[in-house]
């Protein structure tokens, strides 16, 4: 029940992704990296910030030791790198997604947050925050490129659904 929701929420993230930095594709660098007065600064350092975020949950999930990223941590200066890896982490979420049972969906995540302390959190709920995480973000970069006057595209769920 959760892990075919899970895995169309994996599929619409790769579509959404995937649409969003081929718009930012269409920028020059200095424009992907110019500070645009939002919660990371710019289009560049959001889109590293969503990566980080991944690759902090997925880690958890997989029962990886943290290495205590920062939030704000540019993992990759050069966006096609960037690019590449923001792929990698999205085929990532569809193999951990792939191993999981719907047993684990229904039990709970036991992690630290990056400041040491424990918490327990509904896996349903931790894959749920991953997602949202990832869409409010996307939002951001989205409002980012109406102001560095490029058309966004179209993000909403609703137009994966009617795409497939």
């Amino acid at each position: 029940m959760f892990l075919d929701h899970f895995k169309t929420m994996a599929a619409y993230n790769r579509w959404a992704n995937g649409r969003l930095y081929d718009a930012c594709a269409g920028l020059s660098d200095a424009e992907r990296k110019r500070n645009r007065a939002a919660f990371f600064g710019s289009i560049h350092n959001t889109l590293n910030h969503i990566l980080v975020g991944d690759r902090v949950w997925l880690g958890r999930i997989e029962g990886l030791d943290d290495s205590g990223t920062p939030l704000d941590a540019i993992l990759f200066d050069d966006f096609n790198q960037l690019r590449h890896a923001r792929d990698g982490e999205d085929a990532r979420i569809d193999r951990v997604l792939a191993a999981m049972t719907e047993d684990q969906l229904a039990g709970d995540l036991a992690y630290s947050n990056l400041a040491g302390t424990p918490f327990r959190t509904p896996m349903r709920l931790v894959w749920t925050h991953m997602f949202n995480h990832e869409t409010h973000h996307r939002g951001q970069v989205h409002d980012m490129l109406s102001q560095a006057e490029l058309p966004p595209p179209e993000l909403d769920l609703i137009y994966y659904v009617r795409s497939l």
